[in-house]
């Protein structure tokens, strides 16, 4: 999280174009981008803390079952050992997993997370987009073609989480007809758990040096982001407040793409006169709000894509990320 609002503070600027279906949609930036990930990080963030605190329970003085006849005090050997409560059910200690389940879900929401930045890089860093080129500690060559730049650590990343995946699914398929309470089976809860938080632990560290290191192509991504009438929204939203209902002004602007697509040019680029021939009280101000530079600093609502919005949502989470970094609540 620290190092991508980071990145995020320094790119506040950097216009990239946002995607919906895979398709241009809107012009965003790449500081906005990379908050958009330091915000999913911190739910995950907080469901392990959650989970963490829900299995902070001290099983002990349980027994096999039926908990014991002997003079005992659970909730004093659970003080002792550092537990915030004894179990309040003998049968529930030794039979419940949903603390491990729950953990593992955390875990395979967090991998999904990592899963879909790392397929950004594969995507992002191949020729149809070359907004990154990989430095060589990120990627490997080709065994047979000397020129490849192979984005294998991101790759991996993905698909390390099938693995987490499958050992929440693993679990469930032990739990799910077991009567209470113990079963020799529930002795697959350690491998599950150590090895899909061992492998999160590995993939958090790989993402966070790709994201410290990855250099993005500002100049790539800003034409890229210019590029399938990107700001007709902008040019929709003019017309809305000039009083033009959106429904028309959806449908006018629509033509004036296909005017830009008849004649191979950005919509920016379409003449004030034949701008004006389909939306006649369109203005010079109009035409140069299509700019995606001008398009970005204008979405400054909160949780915007402007520059000084994003330069103040990465300031927030890096002074919270900096004053608590271990804590559950370490949020702006």
């Amino acid at each position: 999280q620290s190092v991508l609002a980071q990145r995020a503070q320094t790119h506040a600027a950097l216009v990239m174009p946002g995607f919906t279906h895979l398709q241009i949609a809107q012009p965003v930036s790449y500081g906005h981008y990379l908050l958009a990930y330091v915000e999913m990080l911190a739910r995950d963030h907080a469901r392990l803390g959650d989970a963490a605190a829900r299995l902070n329970e001290s099983p002990l003085g349980a027994g096999a079952l039926a908990g014991s006849s002997l003079p005992i005090d659970p909730a004093q050997t659970a003080k002792a050992l550092g537990f915030r409560r004894a179990c309040a059910n003998s049968m529930d200690a030794v039979a419940a997993r949903d603390f491990a389940l729950e953990t593992l879900s955390a875990a395979s929401i967090c991998a999904m997370h990592l899963s879909r930045l790392a397929e950004e890089i594969v995507l992002f860093a191949s020729p149809g987009f070359g907004f990154f080129t990989l430095p060589d500690s990120l990627s490997t060559g080709s065994s047979l073609m000397p020129q490849k730049r192979n984005p294998d650590a991101a790759e991996l990343v993905r698909a390390k989480t099938g693995r987490i995946y499958g050992q929440l699914v693993a679990l469930f398929t032990v739990m799910k007809a077991l009567p209470l309470t113990y079963a020799k089976d529930m002795q697959e809860d350690k491998t599950a758990c150590f090895d899909a938080l061992d492998t999160l632990a590995l993939c958090l560290d790989m993402m966070t040096a790709m994201m410290a290191e990855l250099e993005p192509d500002g100049a790539r991504m800003a034409a890229m982001a210019a590029q399938d009438g990107s700001t007709a929204t902008e040019l929709a939203d003019w017309l809305v407040r000039k009083g033009v209902p959106f429904r028309r002004a959806h449908e006018s602007v629509g033509r004036l793409v296909q005017e830009a697509e008849r004649r191979a040019c950005r919509l920016d680029e379409l003449p004030l006169a034949a701008m004006q021939a389909h939306i006649p009280q369109l203005t010079e101000d109009a035409r140069r709000g299509l700019k995606a530079e001008t398009a970005l600093r204008a979405h400054a609502s909160l949780g915007g894509p402007a520059p000084a919005q994003v330069r103040r949502r990465a300031r927030a989470w890096l002074k919270s990320l900096q004053k608590s970094p271990q804590k559950k609540k370490a949020r702006p």
